[in-house]
């Protein structure tokens, strides 16, 4: 089992922020998302952008990651500036 955190202003489509994914292979962490489908599909879309810190185990990562049963994901917007990158901005 691997968890997905989603932190800050994301979350999934159906408003969770905690998800449970069952692997048995590893997996990268683009992957894994894109197993996820709609749910997730904003979520890949902000990675895309590069708009989302990827952190496994507590350690900076990338879309390309591999990730094995057990291990912890984070995924943070932000807009490289500090900011969140996800509401209105105010400059």
């Amino acid at each position: 089992m691997v968890t997905i955190t989603l932190m800050g202003q994301l979350q999934a489509a159906d408003g969770e922020r905690d998800l449970a994914c069952e692997v048995t292979d590893p997996i990268t962490v683009r992957q894994l998302i894109q197993r996820q489908g709609r749910n997730l599909r904003d979520i890949l879309q902000l990675m895309k952008e590069k708009k989302v810190l990827v952190t496994v185990n507590k350690r900076i990562a990338s879309m390309d990651t591999v990730v094995h049963d057990g291990d912890a994901i984070k995924l943070v917007g932000h807009d490289g500036t500090g900011g969140s990158g996800l509401g209105p901005s105010l400059i």
